[in-house]
């Protein structure tokens, strides 16, 4: 996908060094549970492969449209909601370099976009640390509601839950 300013793209093989700066950063997973491991990293690429093959989608690497600068990923899963129905759900992990510039509005719109137009998904829910007020404003100015909460095993806390409808 292409935005004005991004590109988000299925990730490749030879893309472990961008992620492992990406997850083992210490700031980037201050609130989502800490850094992973070079194997816990490794797992994850291949969960988000496997995801980009069985349903279109994933956590797509972001890049700058110019260039190819690394700046994370945003994109979209599948998340069991308690009565056992799957939902859609987006969320974003920048590198610290580009926070507070708008990629993160910028690229979940884009996957928004994409889970309404290609997926037909009804709607798509969003989570985030209870202290991360940086996804919550981006959240809250995407048009998402908050519908309730969620634990998150990671943090070993309970997490804002959103909705955003059609």
């Amino acid at each position: 996908m292409i935005t004005q300013r991004l590109t988000l793209r299925p990730w490749t093989a030879a893309e472990l060094d961008d992620a492992l700066r990406l997850w083992g950063d210490a700031d980037v997973m201050r609130l989502l549970g800490g850094p992973l491991s070079r194997a816990q990293i490794e797992e994850r690429l291949a969960r988000e492969s496997a995801s980009q093959a069985e349903h279109g989608f994933q956590y797509w690497r972001a890049s700058l449209r110019d260039g190819d600068t690394f700046l994370g990923c945003c994109g979209l899963k599948r998340t069991p909601e308690p009565d056992g129905t799957i939902v859609v759900e987006t969320g974003f992990h920048l590198l610290p370099s580009a926070w507070g510039r708008g990629f993160a509005s910028e690229a979940a719109r884009a996957a928004i976009t994409f889970a309404f137009e290609r997926l037909d998904a009804p709607a798509v829910y969003a989570g985030h640390h209870p202290r991360n007020d940086g996804s919550r404003n981006v959240l809250r100015k995407l048009g998402f509601a908050q519908i309730g909460e969620r634990f998150y095993p990671p943090t070993g806390l309970v997490h804002p839950w959103y909705r955003l409808g059609r």
